[in-house]
């Protein structure tokens, strides 16, 4: 009877687990306002988003509110208290350091795929219909079920495009 129970719950751990398939590449495709996953060539999963408050063009200085365009790395994440999940991206890369040098202005950074305000899911709207408009200072937001899924199917150290 012993080993009977304990068979029943291993499987039952074992069936309750989800499995997800891992991405090995983000495409975020700014003017549909959709970030993609993708493994192995084929796209998986796709997420509405919201951009920066001023999205047309690249992120070309410190608070212009824009989203930047380019090849970048998902070099880091951290749980936030501010945005619930949060997945760093390599911005400034190489070109955009070289243009804000041109420019004589700070590239910025801290770019983020990040999920809303925890306060905004108290409201009886939820936190997606914030996500209907352009909001952030730059990064690329979802709603917080969808950034739980993104850091789940994700490691750092994959590539990020982030094409207009």
């Amino acid at each position: 009877m012993f080993r009977w129970v304990i068979f029943l719950a291993l499987f039952s751990l074992i069936w309750a687990t989800e499995s997800y398939t891992m991405a090995d590449k983000i495409i975020i495709k700014k003017s549909t306002r959709m970030l993609y996953l993708s493994a192995n060539g084929q796209i998986f999963a796709k997420y509405h988003i919201s951009l920066g408050a001023n999205p047309k063009g690249a992120k070309e200085r410190e608070g212009d509110m824009k989203t930047p365009e380019g090849a970048y790395i998902l070099d880091w994440r951290k749980r936030s208290k501010l945005y619930n999940m949060s997945l760093h991206i390599s911005y400034p890369n190489k070109k955009d350091r070289a243009r804000a040098k041109e420019l004589n202005v700070s590239a910025g950074g801290m770019i983020m795929i990040h999920g809303t305000p925890s306060n905004w899911s108290l409201s009886p709207i939820g936190d997606w219909l914030p996500m209907l408009l352009d909001w952030t200072e730059g990064c690329i937001a979802l709603s917080n079920d969808d950034m739980e899924e993104v850091w789940n199917q994700t490691r750092d150290k994959i590539p990020v495009y982030i094409i207009p």
